[in-house]
């Protein structure tokens, strides 16, 4: 039976807490045609202690939550009534809640509550915040033996990635075609970093090769025609089975100047639920933010919206140039309360909707763990109500925090069917290229719905391999169905692709289907030296029908060595990637071998991304040496 919940241990208990975290966002949600105030002091019945951070709801006649506050750490806690209000539910972790109605109450009175303990309460109870299932802790080591909490988390992990099915080879004869959607995230690299920096391999499922080569900056030539995305290809001798060959596609977005920017209609919306407490998670959000504010221009504008749980908008529709009030907003958000993630999101894209600038940029940035218990959380509740709310025409930046209970699945779904991008927040640094040095290219769209697909001669070329792209897999129709989302890019955004494939003459072979009856496949030409042509089909942002672009790469034999310098580097990281997944088609692929094609190609590297690279590629060579793997 729970008597008291120590102040060490609010960080994990609030998470269970269905409110809103803070007196002045219940104050803010309330109409302002407020009946008085009524103060609240809640304490347990059986030795009348305080009770720190309880829960109060307060519900119209519905039993929809309007807004919320918790008890400060003498168990006090003050709200306001007003015509909507009907009810008020008081709940604490351990104790059985209690439900009083408004009509009962008088403004400016005193509430004396005392909750009684649930002697069934602990059973179930799960603590999110740290990533533990199971009994609920006390920060007391007689609780759980010599295991720290942190050790007890560990083991507890509950962060949900979405599989990945490694892509296979396919036969040119029967399969010719390659069809796939654009991806920008970055998120698997910095949270592939997390991992490595705490010295832990990461999960196999959280290792998304293209995110990874996409991290990169390169410097890809920008396009010179009416088209806003140029395309480049080349191709060498791929390193991890010298039999092979290894093609790249590199798209290279339209730079655009900050002060020819657009002017942006922003919603911040931020996780303030329990699992958000911690320097990693609402502290980390905050610093983000606020480097993003300073960016701001006067025609831009901000607003706030948080959940909890329920919803609330504290920060109105405010200029760019107000940046001490926005400011002021970010600074007294506190994390508590379980995580309403639908009842925000609704919120955000109907504040949006509500100050669309026609010939700007308008996007919501959410940044959470992912971690949804409230209203529509599973995956396809997320991804209809997303779906739905992108017609509006406002984009969606996703910004992943934490780690222990993150749902790394939830928010790639979030940016994927949202018209989004999405990138994992594990340090300021982080924060500051996403919203300073690639200010434009996270928050511009330039092209909506960009797709691939890449025709294999047959003349030249077997069997073929997508690198990576599993999450982003189109059927070869969708091509040129305008009505099929796909991925979107920003101002400078760079976007690599690589194919692994196996010349005709190789002694390679894989496995095939019997030889088509009614089909025939002829190259172009008996002497064309075309190893393939990429169709690239991309819209406006503000159009509906779609561009059509091409290019053709004639084949060339060169070894990786002599490669460019970028095609070099996201070779290297290709290869990395492959080894963390320990994948089927590594071949020789090696830690030395990454070293060694990474260090060639480190060039002026002047924000030292691959330099950090190189590191991280050491850090797993020593952890798969302790676990002795390869």
């Amino acid at each position: 039976m729970l008597k008291h919940l120590p102040t060490l241990l609010l960080g994990l208990m609030i998470y269970f807490q269905t409110g809103i975290p803070t007196e002045g966002f219940a104050q803010s949600a309330l109409s302002s045609r407020s009946a008085g105030k009524v103060k609240a002091t809640i304490v347990d019945a059986d030795n009348n202690q305080p009770l720190p951070a309880v829960t109060i709801q307060l519900r119209s006649k519905k039993g929809v939550v309007i807004a919320g506050t918790v008890s400060d750490e003498n168990g006090k806690a003050m709200f306001e009534l007003d015509s909507n209000v009907a009810s008020i539910q008081v709940m604490y972790i351990g104790y059985i809640t209690q439900s009083f109605q408004v009509k009962a109450l008088k403004p400016g009175s005193a509430l004396n509550i005392k909750l009684k303990p649930s002697h069934n309460a602990l059973q179930e109870t799960v603590v999110v915040s740290l990533g533990i299932r199971g009994k609920a802790l006390m920060a007391s080591p007689a609780l759980y033996g010599s295991r720290s909490l942190q050790g007890y988390a560990a083991e507890y992990n509950t962060e949900d990635y979405s599989p990945i099915n490694e892509n296979t080879f396919h036969t040119v004869s029967t399969n010719p075609l390659s069809t796939f959607s654009i991806d920008v995230d970055r998120a698997s690299y910095a949270n592939v970093r997390r991992f490595l920096n705490n010295g832990d391999m990461p999960p196999i499922d959280a290792v998304r090769v293209e995110e990874m080569i996409n991290y990169f900056d390169y410097q890809y030539k920008n396009p010179t025609g009416n088209d806003p995305v140029a395309i480049h290809t080349d191709m060498a001798v791929c390193p991890w089975n010298n039999e092979h060959q290894l093609v790249r596609i590199a798209l290279k977005g339209k730079e655009v100047a900050k002060e020819n920017l657009p002017p942006s209609n922003l919603v911040f919306l931020i996780d303030v639920s329990g699992s958000m407490q911690g320097p990693q998670r609402l502290p980390l959000v905050k610093q983000a933010f606020k480097v993003l504010v300073n960016q701001l221009r006067p025609a831009d504008r901000v607003a706030i919206v948080v959940y909890a749980g329920a919803a609330g908008l504290v920060l109105p529709s405010t200029p760019g140039n107000e940046k001490t009030t926005i400011l002021d907003a970010l600074d007294k958000l506190e994390a508590g309360g379980s995580t309403a993630g639908s009842a925000g999101i609704k919120l955000a894209y109907e504040t949006a909707a509500a100050h669309i600038m026609r010939n700007g940029n308008n996007r919501v940035i959410i940044a959470t763990d992912g971690d949804f218990n409230v209203g529509a959380s599973s995956d396809g509740e997320l991804q209809r109500l997303i779906e739905k709310e992108r017609e509006k025409g406002i984009f969606l930046s996703v910004l992943g925090f934490g780690m222990g209970n993150y749902k790394d699945n939830k928010l790639e779904t979030l940016a994927d069917k949202g018209n989004g991008n999405y990138a994992y927040i594990d340090n300021f640094e982080e924060a500051r290229r996403t919203f300073v040095t690639e200010f434009g290219s996270t928050l511009f769209t330039i092209a909506k719905d960009v797709k691939l697909q890449v025709e294999f001669n047959p003349k030249h070329v077997q069997s073929y391999r997508l690198v990576g792209y599993e999450n982003r897999m189109l059927a070869d129709e969708d091509f040129n169905d305008d009505k099929k989302d796909a991925g979107d890019m920003g101002a400078g955004h760079t976007v690599t692709a690589l194919y692994e494939i196996i010349p005709v003459g190789s002694k390679s072979r894989t496995p095939a289907v019997d030889p088509l009856k009614y089909q025939q496949n002829k190259a172009v030409g008996d002497n064309s030296p075309e190893v393939l042509t990429v169709k690239m089909r991309y819209k406006t942002p503000e159009s509906s029908k779609s561009q059509l672009v091409t290019q053709v790469l004639l084949w060339k034999q060169q070894d990786i060595k002599d490669a460019p310098e970028d095609f070099r580097m996201a070779t290297a990281v290709a290869d990395f990637g492959l080894l963390l997944r320990n994948s089927e088609h590594k071949g020789k692929a090696t830690y030395e071998q990454v070293l060694k094609i990474a260090g060639s190609a480190r060039g002026s590297d002047e924000e030292g991304y691959r330099a950090e690279f190189i590191q991280l590629v050491k850090k797993a060579q020593l952890i798969s040496n302790n676990h002795g793997t390869k």
